[in-house]
């Protein structure tokens, strides 16, 4: 169990991160969300944050770094080993989850957010839960 969910996002869609915002923040009051806009620098951006995020959300297709790459990049740094990194994306089919969980992701949600099922599935994730969720 996660005692105090410390969240990042990683998103290039603007509509996607109002509605993590909106329910992260407004809708399940947790205080603790960073919200990048891209990739660019992210070892650097992510290396400065204080506190440091326990629960990643990043999405898949997004540049420069993909979230592949940017998983790589968090499980390369000390501060984020044990981190909870879930992958956010909408191209993704019953054969994709293999291959995330076989890369080291976390947990998935598949996107667009489903508003209504979207804050049990973040607190599975917060219980310490994985959880596979594609709508």
């Amino acid at each position: 169990m996660i005692q105090t969910p410390n969240f990042l996002y990683v998103e290039d869609d603007m509509n996607s991160r109002m509605v993590l915002n909106v329910l992260i923040s407004r809708v399940m009051g947790y205080e603790s969300l960073t919200i990048f806009e891209d990739s660019e620098d992210f070892e650097t951006r992510v290396c400065a944050l204080d506190p440091k995020p326990n629960i990643i959300f990043l999405d898949i297709q997004i540049t420069p770094l993909d979230g592949y790459e940017m998983l790589q990049v968090l499980r390369s740094i000390p501060d984020y080993q044990d981190a909870t990194i879930v992958a956010m994306t909408a191209n993704v089919m019953s054969h994709d989850v293999e291959q995330l969980k076989q890369v080291g992701f976390d947990s998935l949600i598949g996107k667009p957010i489903v508003k209504n099922m979207f804050p049990q599935l973040i607190e599975r994730i917060v219980s310490g839960e994985d959880v596979w969720f594609i709508p």
